[in-house]
C-alpha cells in the first residue's frame, strides 16, 4: 500500500512540474515584426531636354538700299496712335540694324496698275512690295509679273507657321501670291433699330440665332417694312436698298457660289447656285418691289449710299460705310441661301493684298523686313478692336461681326477680268428685265472667253 501512495505521489510531483512549465508557452504564434525595407536609391529622371533656342536669322546688310511700299495711298504710319508711333519706332529699328530707307509711294488709284504693269514688264519694277486689289491682279498672276509666296519665305517665317503678323490669302490661279496683316472685313445685313421698333419686326441678330435667319425671312421682312403709311402711293419705309450687282454678288456666296472662281479661274455664271440667287435677287428688285431706289438706277453703285437716309430697314453694307450713320444700325451675315456650303456669307470685291512684283532684288530679304516690321505690341485686346468699337454700338454687333462674319469672304474677281458680261448680265436682268436664265445662257460663251484670255 505504501509503495502504491509513494507512485501516486511521484506522478502526481511530476504532473505539476510539467504543468508549471507549459504555462509559459502560449499557443498563439506571434509573428515577428517586419524588416524594414531598406529604401532602395531611386533613379533619377532624366532631365528635359532645354529647347533648342531658335536659330538666329542671319545678319542682313543691305548696303544702303532704299526698300518701297507702294498704294494708291500714304501707307507710312502716321504717329497718331500709340500703335502708329510703336511701327515707327520699329521701323527705325530695323533701318538702322539692316542699313536701309523705306519710303512708301503713293501713286493715284486710276494711275496704278498701269503703273505696276509697265514698271514690271520693263524689268524695273516702281516698288519692292505692292499692294492690289485682289480682283485687279489676276491678270498679273496669269501674266507672271508677281512671285509666288513660295520663292521669297522660309520654313520658319510667320506667314508659315503661325500667321500671327502676316497671312496668307486666298489662292489666285492655282498658287498663293499675297499676304496682308491680320485684320477684320465685315460685310454683312445692316439694319435700321429704329425702324424694326417702330415697326414691330423681328430682331435679325434673333432669327440668327434660333436658325430662322433665311433668304423666305428676309423678304417677309423686306416686304413688311415696306409700307406706305399716309397713302399718297410711295412708301415712308423700305425693306431694303442697294447696289444690285453687289446685291447679287453677295447673295450668290451666300448660296455658296462666286460668278468667276479665282483659284480655278473659272466661270460659274450658268451654275444652278449663281442662278438661283439671280433669280432671288430679281425678285427683291423688279417682283416684290421692296427696294429703295433713289436714283432711279439700280445698277447706279451711289445706290450703296440710300441707306443713311434712314428710311430703309435693310441694306447690304460694308464696315467702311457706316461711320457716318444718324441711326443705329445691328448687323447680321447675309442670310446663307437655300444651298450654302457653310463657309461664306459674303462676296469679298474689295480684298486688297501685297504682293512682291517680279524682278524685285534678293526678295527673300524685302519680305523678311515686310514680316519684321509688324513685329510690334498693340493696345488692342482683338484684332480690329478700334475699327470695330468705332462703328458697332453693342458688344452683341461686335461678336456677331467677328464670329459670324469676319473671314467668311469667298473672292470675287469677276469685275477684275476683262470683257467678262457679268454688268451686261445684271443689266439685262435688272434694268431690262429679261429672263434669268436665258441670260446667262447667252454670255456663258464670252465669259468663258474672257477667262481663257486673261494674261494673254
Amino acid at each position: 500500500m505504501k509503495s502504491v501512495k509513494w507512485l501516486l505521489l511521484v506522478m502526481l510531483a511530476l504532473t505539476i512540474v510539467v504543468a508549471g512549465c507549459s504555462s509559459g508557452n502560449s499557443t498563439e504564434t506571434t509573428t515577428p515584426p517586419a524588416e524594414k525595407e531598406t529604401p532602395k536609391e531611386e533613379t533619377p529622371k532624366e532631365a528635359e531636354p532645354e529647347p533648342e533656342p531658335e536659330p538666329e536669322k542671319p545678319a542682313l546688310n543691305l548696303n544702303g538700299r532704299t526698300i518701297r511700299v507702294a498704294a494708291w495711298w500714304d501707307d507710312k504710319p502716321k504717329g497718331e496712335t500709340a500703335d502708329e508711333i510703336a511701327r515707327l519706332e520699329k521701323m527705325a529699328e530695323l533701318e538702322q540694324a539692316y542699313n536701309f530707307t523705306f519710303e512708301f509711294i503713293n501713286i493715284p488709284f486710276e494711275e496704278y496698275m498701269d503703273k505696276f504693269t509697265t514698271s514690271v514688264l520693263s524689268g524695273e519694277p516702281f516698288a519692292d512690295v505692292a499692294i492690289m486689289e485682289y480682283k485687279r491682279a489676276a491678270v498679273p498672276v496669269k501674266s507672271g509679273l508677281v512671285l509666288p509666296i513660295s520663292e521669297f519665305t522660309a520654313a520658319d517665317s510667320d506667314i508659315n507657321n503661325d500667321g500671327r503678323l502676316v497671312r496668307k490669302l486666298p489662292p489666285l490661279g492655282g498658287d498663293e501670291y499675297s499676304f496682308s496683316s491680320p485684320g477684320v472685313s465685315i460685310v454683312g445685313i445692316h439694319y435700321n433699330r429704329e425702324i424694326f421698333n417702330q415697326l414691330g419686326l423681328p430682331d435679325p441678330q434673333d432669327l440668327l440665332d434660333s436658325g430662322e435667319w433665311t433668304w423666305d425671312k428676309f423678304l417677309e421682312i423686306a416686304k413688311n417694312a415696306t409700307r406706305d403709311t399716309n397713302n399718297d402711293g410711295t412708301p415712308d419705309t423700305y425693306g431694303y436698298s442697294g447696289w444690285a450687282a453687289d446685291t447679287a454678288r453677295h447673295f450668290a456666296a451666300a448660296n455658296g457660289i462666286a460668278f468667276v472662281d479665282g483659284n480655278t479661274m473659272t466661270d460659274n455664271s450658268t451654275d444652278p447656285k449663281t442662278i438661283e440667287a439671280l433669280e432671288f435677287v430679281n425678285r427683291l428688285y423688279n417682283t416684290e418691289n421692296v427696294v429703295k431706289v433713289k436714283s432711279g438706277n439700280p445698277m447706279d453703285w451711289n445706290e450703296t449710299n440710300t441707306f443713311k437716309d434712314g428710311d430703309v430697314a435693310m441694306s447690304l453694307q460694308y464696315d467702311w460705310n457706316i461711320g457716318d450713320l444718324s441711326f443705329e444700325a445691328g448687323v447680321v451675315p447675309i442670310p446663307a441661301g437655300p444651298n450654302s456650303d457653310g463657309k461664306h456669307t459674303f462676296a469679298n470685291t474689295a480684298l486688297n493684298g501685297w504682293f512682291i512684283p517680279k524682278g524685285v532684288e534678293n526678295p527673300a530679304d524685302v519680305y523678311r523686313i515686310f514680316e519684321e516690321m509688324r513685329d510690334v505690341p498693340t493696345t488692342e485686346e482683338y484684332v480690329g478692336q478700334d475699327w470695330l468699337e468705332g462703328r458697332y454700338k453693342t458688344e452683341r454687333d461686335i461678336q456677331i461681326a467677328l464670329d459670324k462674319i469676319n473671314g467668311t469672304g469667298l473672292i470675287s474677281i469677276e469685275e477684275g477680268v476683262p470683257d467678262h458680261p457679268f454688268f451686261a448680265i445684271m443689266d439685262e436682268i435688272i434694268i431690262q428685265k429679261q429672263s434669268v436664265t436665258a441670260t446667262v445662257e447667252s454670255h456663258k460663251q464670252a465669259a468663258q472667253d474672257a477667262i481663257a484670255n486673261l494674261g494673254s
